[in-house]
């Protein structure tokens, strides 16, 4: 072959086209000797440090929890905050649920009154409002509370007694008061005529004994409080005026010693401790031994 149709390299011939080798070269098939430094060649020391020979007092320990420190310059007058270290969040443990004392009695009340061959499943919901029924039958008022119910009816009670208590007392101070109206006008229904209690009544002087009634009239006392006088007021039908009482009755009573006031449109006689008039069909006599003032008697008169 000729030298343009191989190739060689380090010592060995390639044929060009195939590349597969053609031949050795007298160089290549010489020995090469070799040496034994280069063989036996020493291994360089390495330079790491074993860590059991080192003083561990002479490393630098890491410093924990303490801001590096860095120099500021004077001509600035605003920095960045620090950053804030970060905190990492604890692990939350996992907490199984704890039953609530009720429910665990209840558990364990149904399973030691459960049949021993076999336990049906109860739900949880059921097992709750049976809880709560049992609760409520088993519940009763405190000893507070009845004392509290007690105490509120006993002073309901005594406030509905009081109120009674005040309310018959006052119905009997009015009938007490209207007493001799009461009685004037019973015995005026049985009188037959339209007699009246006088509005006014002498200082001094009270209604004394039951209101008397006849035939036809009605008559009242009044005594004294201190002392024993006492005048009767007397009413009757009468067809008489003043006129007729005048002729009829005043001037014999009196013998001719009598004194006339007007009042009210009412003419009135009066003579010694007595007096008389007359008004819509009733005649009106006082007599007795009560020294009344002639103005006590027009009063009367015109109180009726």
């Amino acid at each position: 072959m000729s030298k343009q149709q191989t190739i060689q390299i380090n010592g060995l011939l390639y044929d060009a086209q195939s590349g597969e080798p053609v031949g050795t070269t007298r160089q290549h098939r010489q020995h090469q000797p070799a040496h034994a430094t280069n063989v036996h060649a020493k291994q360089a020391k390495s330079t790491a440090l074993n860590r059991k020979y080192i003083d561990m007092s002479m490393r630098p320990k890491a410093k924990t929890g303490q801001k590096q420190i860095v120099s500021r310059s004077p001509q600035i007058s605003k920095f960045a905050p620090d950053p804030k270290p970060v905190v990492k969040a604890k692990q939350s443990m996992d907490i199984a649920p704890v039953k609530h004392p009720v429910v665990a009695k209840a558990h364990a009340h149904s399973a030691h009154h459960a049949h021993p061959v076999a336990q049906a499943h109860v739900p949880a919901k059921e097992v709750k409002n049976q809880v709560i029924s049992q609760a409520l039958e088993n519940a009763k008022p405190t000893k507070h509370k009845q004392h509290k119910i007690k105490r509120a009816s006993k002073g309901r009670v005594f406030n509905v007694a009081s109120a009674s208590l005040a309310l018959l007392l006052l119905a009997g101070y009015l009938t007490y008061l209207n007493m001799p109206n009461l009685s004037v006008r019973v015995a005026a229904a049985q009188a037959g005529i339209e007699a009246a209690y006088p509005e006014y009544q002498p200082s001094g002087y009270r209604l004394d004994g039951p209101v008397a009634y006849t035939n036809g009239e009605v008559r009242m006392t009044f005594a004294a409080n201190a002392g024993q006088q006492k005048f009767a007021l007397n009413q009757s039908k009468s067809s008489w005026d003043s006129s007729a009482l005048l002729t009829n009755y005043v001037e014999p009573a009196s013998n001719g010693q009598y004194e006339t006031f007007s009042d009210a449109g009412l003419t009135i006689y009066t003579y010694g401790n007595n007096a008389a008039w007359v008004n819509g069909g009733i005649l009106y006599t006082i007599r007795g031994d009560a020294v009344l003032s002639n103005q006590q008697v027009r009063n009367i008169a015109s109180s009726m």
